[in-house]
């Protein structure tokens, strides 16, 4: 007896389910292969803008800004083996190695646990601080997708100092070729009436004449008009975790007991090809600086402390 149409499609459907499931193609590999898809699209999409830009490298930069909310989005090739890229990031203990490199980073500490491992991370000035007088937010790590050619991480909090909310970090990145990687980070945060009254108080005092990278406008001469305010800060601030991860990853191949001193002076140098946006301190007083606030870091790894 013949099958009628509906049915025959019915059966080709269970056929095709059937066989992605035995070829192990769940909802989390069509999940990652989607998203690697999405990330290659963005990649060609925005070649010209990778090849011609005022960073003189592959790197592309946006920013919003809406009544409640900043984000920052950055897009570079890297010069780094997805192997490498993909080994190093989905490892929460990495990241504190990354996230300690920017000034105002005062202390990092990781944790693996279940439901999800943690990243307390404390941010205070960009002097030399002491960790009780930082803002501490803690930072859940997820890793959403890991597969041989596609990463995605992220790292959320619900709230942080001064009003902030709504902590959210993600890394996703893909393979170019054998030795280069595209990656995507991505950085926001929500806040309050609160929150944005300190901010105009910041801007209109020690951060008054800080400008982001986004060209809205140019003078009469011709020179650029950088975007400043709100959306300045958050430029800078996603700026400065993307140079910190490339920082981190150039120095892994270097012999363990010289990467951590690489690591600072890569992630100085990268920042003073911005000095207009990202000089906040000269080299000397950010290496001490530094080495001090890792040697704390490392020294609890040895006797950890509760909490």
């Amino acid at each position: 007896m013949m099958l009628k149409i509906p049915a025959l499609f019915a059966l080709w459907r269970t056929v095709v389910i059937s066989m992605a499931l035995l070829a192990g193609v769940g909802p989390a590999a069509a999940q990652s292969a989607e998203g690697a898809s999405a990330l290659r699209a963005r990649h060609a999409a925005l070649r010209d803008q990778l090849a011609n830009n005022e960073f003189k490298r592959p790197i592309h930069l946006d920013s919003i800004e809406t009544p409640h909310e900043l984000k920052g989005n950055i897009y570079a090739v890297v010069d780094h083996p997805f192997a490498t890229v993909n080994g190093a990031l989905a490892q929460v203990d990495r990241w504190c190695d990354i996230l300690i490199l920017p000034v105002n980073t005062k202390h990092c500490r990781a944790s693996q646990g279940m439901p999800a491992s943690k990243l307390s991370v404390s941010i205070g000035r960009k002097v030399d601080t002491a960790v009780e007088k930082a803002h501490r937010i803690d930072l859940a790590y997820h890793v959403a997708a890991r597969t041989a050619d596609y990463l995605h991480i992220q790292l959320s909090a619900d709230s942080g100092p001064l009003g902030t909310r709504d902590y959210r970090m993600m890394l996703e990145a893909v393979p170019l070729d054998q030795r280069r990687s595209f990656i995507h980070l991505s950085y926001s945060y929500g806040f309050n009436a609160a929150a944005r009254m300190a901010m105009k108080a910041y801007l209109s005092t020690v951060g008054s004449g800080k400008v982001g990278f986004s060209v809205v406008d140019h003078r009469a001469d011709g020179q650029p008009v950088y975007v400043s305010n709100m959306r300045g800060v958050m430029e800078r601030n996603t700026m400065r975790y993307y140079l910190a991860i490339d920082a981190y990853l150039s120095t892994l191949s270097a012999p363990s007991h010289e990467q951590l001193e690489r690591r600072l002076r890569n992630w100085f140098a990268a920042t003073e090809r911005y000095p207009l946006q990202l000089r906040e301190v000269e080299l000397p007083e950010y290496l001490d600086m530094k080495r001090k606030e890792v040697r704390r870091q490392q020294a609890e790894i040895v006797s950890p402390q509760p909490g």
